[in-house]
């Protein structure tokens, strides 16, 4: 497998320095760690807003570090939890008087980092509040789990809680509305091919050539079950159905939709998903209120999709229409 490059142990590292170089304006990395926060953190008299996991996400979550969204991402090892220190420098960097909300993907790693930074935070004075996301809907099909985990949708909860943080609220309303979207949103991805770890030579799976994988997660596994390969309308139709009864979005409902490629899908098939998701939901009459088409939310190289809707109300569309300033969310 080719990849660019210098030796495979440095590939984190030398990326976070490449990224806050490129967004220098935005974003700087603490100093002995792999904690990227906002250049101008911490912001008085707002709720702080960390989150993060491991790394092999991109853009997420240094990505999405700056005003309007998150005040410091944590970036471990690639599909491994950061390390405490980390988090703890982050903490103290970012944290205010007005407290700090930890947004987490619910993976065993991650939650017990966020729970250790918790205890923290409680010993240091800081009050700080959790949300955790389960927007997997093809994991219930398991059992044996930790539960639901917590993919792309994520992306969208940072949007949301960073939004009304940077609009005053306090962490209790910053928790509340965060809360809401997460119960909110609902996500199902599909894999065409499998990705491959830096200086790894083998792929985290392997597929014959007329196989998918649906239902995957964003750490390179395999999904809940293989099919052959079919056209986008029909893979489209299938994780939608299989969405759509979770929550359930109902006719008449508002959502958001994010279609996210998984590190190696082209724009062109992005947006032949979309126009299936479009015409999809247009059918159930579902109305899509905002359409984010691009990769948000990856796994290394993996080619495929996923596909969340987040149920929107009028507080929720206020705060997805809010501005931002991210290196990879722009917004005025």
């Amino acid at each position: 497998m080719k990849k660019i490059l210098n030796v495979p142990q440095n590939a984190v590292p030398e990326m976070l320095a490449g990224m806050v170089k490129a967004h220098s304006g935005l974003i700087t990395l603490l100093s002995g760690t792999q904690a990227v926060v906002r250049k101008d953190a911490p912001v008085k008299g707002k709720v702080a807003i960390i989150s993060g996991g491991g790394s092999g996400h991109e853009p997420a979550h240094a990505g999405y570090v700056g005003r309007g969204m998150l005040d410091a991402a944590l970036a471990g090892a690639v599909f491994a939890a950061p390390p405490l220190d980390d988090a703890l420098a982050a903490l103290k960097h970012c944290a205010t008087e007005q407290g700090v909300l930890f947004i987490i993907k619910n993976y065993t790693g991650d939650r017990l980092l966020f729970d250790m930074l918790s205890e923290e935070a409680e010993d240091m004075g800081i009050p700080t509040r959790s949300v955790v996301v389960a927007d997997d809907v093809a994991i219930a099909e398991r059992e044996g789990t930790p539960g639901r985990r917590g993919v792309a949708g994520t992306v969208l909860i940072h949007k949301i809680a960073g939004a009304r943080a940077d609009l005053g609220g306090s962490l209790e309303e910053v928790y509340q509305v965060a809360q809401k979207a997460a119960s909110w949103v609902r996500s199902m991805g599909v894999a065409l091919s499998p990705c491959t770890l830096p200086g790894s030579t083998q792929p985290s799976f392997t597929l014959d050539e007329d196989q998918i994988e649906i239902g995957i997660g964003i750490h390179g596994e395999a999904g809940v079950r293989r099919e052959k390969l079919q056209p986008a309308r029909e893979l489209t139709q299938k994780l939608l159905e299989k969405i759509l009864v979770d929550l359930p979005y109902q006719a008449g409902d508002e959502v958001a939709v994010l279609v996210n490629g998984m590190g190696s899908t082209p724009l062109m098939e992005l947006y032949i998903v979309f126009n299936e998701v479009e015409t999809f939901l247009h059918s159930k009459g579902i109305t899509i209120y905002k359409a984010l088409v691009g990769e948000y939310m990856t796994s290394l190289d993996m080619a495929g999709f996923s596909i969340t809707l987040l149920k929107l109300d009028a507080e929720l569309k206020e705060l997805l229409d809010h501005p931002c300033l991210t290196p990879c969310w722009v917004q005025s």
